[in-house]
């Protein structure tokens, strides 16, 4: 699954991207080669506001807390199963969360995301850096959430805006990448720009909605390559950032493992 992301998404970027757009929160502010979604961060994300209709760019945390919640630390371990939305529930699991939220639809800017590759007699999984061809920044379509929620200081009662990174089956690349662990074969729903844009509108039916559930990025649009560590604060050897290409002695090809 999507756990692990890269933002230097500029505002001016996204500007140029999706147009006029009401900036609560300078994306800038919270650039990092690393997001790891278990640590629940902020990071910008963008959505259609139901008050003035307009597209807000509004830090949000990640990890979908529902808005029913009234006690957050009983919830912090379930939490982690709502990092990511799988995009065959949305419409048609209806006892699920997103079934319920589905029209808090939001994109999140990404510069890159990453994923872990298994091979057979390698005690470490080897990590990948992964992004459409071709862009410096892309759009992963999400649900987003607001709960009230006492404030950690104060204990005033604050929304709490938060999200999810809606996932899919993987394509042929990605099958390969994502080889191994409890969610293997899955992938962000990669989406090109114009369907970003349809994503955010103020309705979809049901046709629109599952169009855009149901795309696949093909393989031959994926740029990707090996990287030296994703979670681990071990320095690089070569000293250079750890979104960089980095040489694994003997990687076999993808497809062998």
């Amino acid at each position: 699954m999507c756990y692990d992301s890269h933002n230097k998404a500029k505002k001016t970027e996204i500007i140029w991207d999706l147009g006029d757009i009401v900036v609560e929160d300078e994306p800038e502010s919270f650039w990092s080669t690393h997001i790891m979604g278990h640590s629940h961060g902020f990071q910008p994300v963008i959505f259609r506001n139901r008050t003035d209709g307009l597209l807000h760019l509004k830090a949000m945390e990640w990890g979908v807390i529902p808005y029913y919640i009234k006690d957050e630390a009983a919830y912090a371990i379930q939490r982690n199963t709502m990092l990511n939305a799988r995009s065959e529930r949305i419409l048609d699991d209806r006892s699920s969360y997103w079934h319920k939220i589905r029209n808090r639809r939001c994109l999140v800017p990404m510069t890159g995301t990453y994923e872990h590759r298994a091979i057979a007699g390698w005690k470490k999984k080897v990590p990948y850096f992964i992004k459409p061809k071709g862009l410096n920044t892309f759009y992963i379509p999400g649900l987003y959430s607001v709960a009230e929620l006492p404030d950690r200081e104060t204990g005033e009662l604050l929304p709490r805006y938060t999200y999810t990174i809606i996932t899919r089956a993987a394509n042929s690349v990605m099958k390969q990448i994502h080889n191994a662990g409890t969610d293997t074969g899955r992938m962000p729903l990669f989406l090109p720009l114009d369907l970003c844009k349809e994503w955010l509108k103020e309705e979809l039916n049901e046709d629109e909605y599952r169009k855009i559930l149901n795309y696949e990025i093909p393989s031959e649009e994926l740029e990707y390559w090996p990287v030296f560590t994703i979670r681990s604060p071990k320095l690089r050897p070569d000293g250079l950032d750890k979104d960089a290409p980095y040489e694994w002695p003997a990687l076999p090809p993808l497809g062998v493992d």
